[in-house]
């Protein structure tokens, strides 16, 4: 999604509040498992705060879901303290759940639309936005590896390297911003190659059924 979102609630409401329900339930999913994962660990920072829940209001917020109506553009943050976690690989542990999550949720989204297809069930529109689901998880579980302040591949990353991530705060936040520009500028190309897998992936699991 890109550009004024919010004009295709005219041009294709359709696709406007299935693509809105997607994203909004794939983000909260993934804050989910943070909280959920970081309470397992020790950590109940989130789970107090109340995360354990798929409201986007707590899980997103009203800024990130206007953004999302507006341009497209979402987010969602759950607190950890990890000072509470139980071992060492506790932060690995929380900040792999939310990506994780949106790469079983891009397997079962495809797993779905490879049994539609097969069985000539579900409008075609239906089945073009599952499969659209299967390309978004792909795609913010590909974001989020990504080691860049501010996303769960930053953690683990740091958590293994911490002296290749350590950067002065100044040149920190430059780098930062300038890798999301980069990322946020090359986004259509990973929706791109996101759809190019899926493609592949349902052949696969077609030629299976």
């Amino acid at each position: 999604m890109s550009g004024i979102f919010i004009t295709s609630l005219w041009q294709d409401p359709y696709w406007f509040f299935g693509a809105s329900f997607l994203v909004i339930f794939s983000v909260c999913c993934h804050e989910f498992m943070h909280a959920w994962i970081a309470l397992k660990e020790g950590d109940p920072t989130a789970a107090d705060a109340g995360h354990l829940t798929l409201n986007p209001l707590k899980q997103m917020g009203v800024y990130s879901l206007l953004l999302l109506a507006l341009f497209g553009i979402a987010w969602g943050q759950v607190p950890v303290n990890p000072a509470n976690f139980r071992s060492r690989l506790s932060d690995v542990k929380v900040s792999l759940a939310g990506p994780l999550t949106n790469l079983f949720l891009a397997l079962g989204m495809l797993i779905l639309c490879a049994v539609l297809l097969h069985a000539r069930i579900g409008h075609e529109r239906a089945v073009q936005m599952v499969f659209y689901g299967c390309v978004l998880n792909q795609v913010l579980f590909i974001l989020n590896m990504i080691p860049v302040p501010g996303f769960d591949g930053y953690n683990i990353v740091k958590h293994f390297f911490p002296r290749f991530l350590q950067l002065k705060s100044e040149a920190s936040t430059i780098v930062t911003v300038v890798l999301i520009v980069v990322l946020f500028s090359c986004i259509k190309y990973l929706f791109a190659f996101a759809r190019f897998i899926g493609f592949a992936l349902l052949a696969l699991i077609s030629e299976i059924l």
